[in-house]
C-alpha cells in the first residue's frame, strides 16, 4: 500500500523533530572525553534508531519478511563479527525502495534498499556495501555528522518542507514518496553528509571487514565501479543512483579500494591452510554440537556454489526481495516471459517466479515451478518453505503441515520456519493447533522487535481462547509498528476488565509503566507518530 501524503509528512516531521531535538538536548550531557559522547549517548542513539525503524514499519517503508530479515541479519552479523567492534549493537533491515542505496542510522541500525539488493551480482558485492555502512558506525562518523547537523537544522527543516510541498502539489501522488524515500535522503543522509575522508575511511575499514569475513575484498570496488559507469551516460545528477549522490565515487577512491584489496589478498594467500579432521576423530575428541549432523563442516572451506543455482542462497534471496518489494502481478508476467530464454532460465529466477505466483494466489502453479528445484536439492530450507507456502495457497494443508513439521524438527530456532509453521497452525481453526502455535512463538517474543511475530502470537492466542494474552500481544505489535499511543490505549482498555487475575493485571501494569515515559517524552517534544499526528493529543 502506498503511504498517503499526510503520513509521509508526519514521517518527515517526526524525523526532523526527533533528530534536531535530540541533538539540542544531548548538548547538555557531560563530556566523557569526546565531542561525540557529549552530543549523544549510546542509549539515546539506540532510542533514535529504534524509533526510526518503528516509524518506517508504520509507514510500510520496510520489507517485512522473516526469511529476508533472517538472511540480511545473518549476513550483517557475519560482517560485524569480523569488524573491530563485534560487541556493539547492530540491526539490519531492508527498505521498500527501488532506488540503489543503503544507509547507517544511530544505534547501529543499517538499512539496505531493496533496489540495491536487486542490482548486486553476488553476495560479496552486497556484503561490501553493508561492510562500508558498518565502517561508518564503527568509526563514529554518525556522531561527527550529528555534531555538524546542529548548525544545519534550519536547512534541514527547509528540505523536509520541500518534501511536504512536493506531496501537496496536484498530480504529484508519487512525488512525496520519491523525495522522502530517496535512500532516506531526507530522513538521514542529507542530514548526515559524510565527508570524503569519512567515505575513504569507511571503505578501508569495510574492505578489511570484508576480507576478515571470508569475502572477496575486491567486491566493494567492483560494485562501486559498476555504479560509476552510470555516470558516463551524460545525464544530470537526478539520473544518478541515490547511492552515488550520498556516497560520491571517484576513480581515486576506486583505485584506493583496489590497492587495499590487493594487500589483503596477499595476506590471505600467506595464511596457513585450515586444519583437516575427519568426522570419526572429531566425535572421539569433541563434545556433540547441537543440531549439527557433520561437525567437520564447521571448519571446512566448502565447495564453490554455482551462481544462480538452487544452492545459491544469495541469488534466491535477491529474487525474493525483488518480488516482495515490487508489483507481484507484473513480476509474475516478467518471469513467465523471460523464462522462455535459456540464459534466463536459472533456479533463482524459477524461485522468483514461484514466489510471485504464491503472492498472487496461484499456489498450484507455483508447485509446478518448485518441484524441479526441490528434486535438485531436497533438503534446501528456502525451497521447502516456498513449497509449504504454495501448498497452503493451493489448499493442500496436510502437505504443507508435513513440510513445516519436518523443517521445525531440524531447525527449531529458525525464525522463518517457526513463524510459517505457527501461522499454518493458527489458521487451521482448531484450538489445540492454535495453542501449539503459541508454544512455538512464545520463546521468540523476548528478543524480537518484529511486529509480525507479535501479531501472529496474538491471533493464535485469540483462537486458543486466551483473549488476555492476545490483547497484550496486539498492543506490543502496535508499539513495534510505530503506534505507541494506540498500544497504550489498548493496554488501558485491557486493564479495565474485571476478569483479570493478579499475574495478568501485574503484567499489563508493568507494560503501561514501561510505555508511559516514552509517551511523555513524545508529547514533550511534540513528536508526531502515525497514531498521534499532532504530537499533543491523547
Amino acid at each position: 500500500m502506498r503511504p498517503s501524503f499526510s503520513r509521509l509528512a508526519l514521517a518527515a516531521a517526526t524525523a526532523l523533530v526527533t533528530l534536531v531535538a535530540g541533538a539540542q538536548d544531548a548538548v547538555r550531557l557531560p563530556d566523557l572525553g569526546s565531542s561525540a559522547n557529549a552530543l549523544i549517548s549510546p542509549r539515546e542513539a539506540d532510542q533514535y534508531g529504534a524509533m526510526m525503524l518503528r516509524q518506517m514499519h508504520a509507514l510500510d517503508l520496510t520489507v517485512d519478511d522473516a526469511l529476508l530479515d533472517q538472511y540480511i541479519n545473518d549476513l550483517g552479523f557475519r560482517l560485524v563479527a569480523a569488524s573491530d567492534r563485534p560487541k556493539d549493537h547492530f540491526q539490519f533491515f531492508i527498505v521498500r525502495d527501488t532506488q540503489i542505496n543503503a544507509f547507517a542510522a544511530p544505534g547501529g541500525y543499517i538499512g539496505v534498499n531493496a533496489g540495491l539488493i536487486n542490482i548486486t551480482t553476488s553476495e560479496a558485492e552486497l556484503a561490501g556495501v553493508i561492510a562500508h555502512e558498518i565502517g561508518h558506525i564503527t568509526q563514529n562518523h554518525l556522531y561527527r555528522a550529528f555534531e555538524d547537523s546542529k548548525k544545519n537544522a534550519p536547512l534541514m527543516a527547509l528540505v523536509l518542507l520541500g518534501a511536504i510541498a512536493a506531496g501537496a502539489g496536484g498530480g504529484a501522488g508519487d512525488a512525496a514518496p520519491a523525495v522522502l524515500m530517496g535512500g532516506q535522503g531526507l530522513l538521514l543522509q542529507r542530514q548526515i553528509n559524510f565527508t570524503r575522508k569519512d567515505e575513504i575511511e569507511a571503505d578501508r575499514v569495510g574492505i578489511q571487514t570484508l576480507a576478515n569475513s571470508g569475502y572477496d575484498p575486491d567486491a566493494m570496488a567492483d560494485f562501486f565501479g559498476r555504479m560509476q559507469d552510470t555516470m558516463r551516460v551524460g545525464e544530470g545528477e537526478e539520473a544518478l543512483p541515490a547511492l552515488l549522490q550520498t556516497h560520491p565515487v571517484t576513480l581515486a577512491r576506486i583505485s584506493d579500494a583496489r590497492a587495499r584489496a590487493r594487500v589483503l589478498e596477499e595476506r590471505i594467500a600467506n595464511r596457513p591452510p585450515l586444519p583437516t579432521i575427519d568426522k570419526a576423530t572429531w566425535e572421539k575428541s569433541t563434545a556433540p554440537v547441537l543440531f549439527v549432523k557433520d561437525p567437520t563442516t564447521l571448519i571446512s572451506a566448502g565447495a564453490k556454489v554455482a551462481k544462480d543455482s538452487v544452492a545459491d542462497t544469495y541469488a534466491l534471496m535477491r529474487e525474493r526481495d525483488r518480488v516482495l518489494s515490487g508489483d507481484v502481478q507484473k513480476l509474475a508476467a516478467y518471469y513467465a516471459t523471460n523464462l522462455e530464454r535459456k540464459d534466463f532460465d536459472t533456479a533463482a529466477n524459477r524461485y522468483g517466479y514461484a514466489v510471485a505466483l504464491i503472492r498472487s494466489n496461484r499456489g498450484a502453479q507455483a508447485i509446478g515451478q518448485l518441484q524441479p528445484l526441490l528434486a535438485q536439492q531436497p533438503d534446501n530450507v528456502v525451497i521447502r518453505l516456498a513449497m509449504a507456502d504454495a501448498y497452503v495457497d493451493a489448499g493442500r494443508h496436510g502437505d504443507a503441515m508435513a513440510i513445516y513439521k519436518a523443517l521445525h524438527a531440524n531447525s527449531p530456532r529458525n525464525r522463518a520456519v517457526t513463524l510459517g509453521y505457527a501461522k499454518a497452525l493458527a489458521d487451521t481453526g482448531r484450538a489445540d493447533d492454535a495453542r501449539a502455535a503459541t508454544s512455538l512463538l512464545r520463546p521468540m517474543l523476548d528478543d524480537s522487535d518484529d511486529p509480525e511475530i507479535f501479531r501472529t502470537f496474538a491471533r493464535a492466542s485469540e483462537r486458543s481462547g486466551d483473549t488476555v494474552r492476545a490483547a497484550e500481544a496486539y498492543a506490543d505489535s502496535a508499539y513495534l509498528a510505530g503506534r505507541p499511543f494506540d498500544a497504550m490505549e489498548q493496554l488501558k482498555r485491557l486493564l479495565k476488565r474485571d476478569d483479570l487475575d493478579y499475574y495478568q493485571r501485574s503484567r499489563i501494569q508493568a507494560r503501561i509503566s514501561d510505555l508511559t515515559p516514552l509517551l511523555l517524552e513524545l508529547r514533550k517534544r511534540r513528536v508526531s507518530t502515525d497514531d498521534n499526528p499532532d504530537g499533543r493529543s491523547q
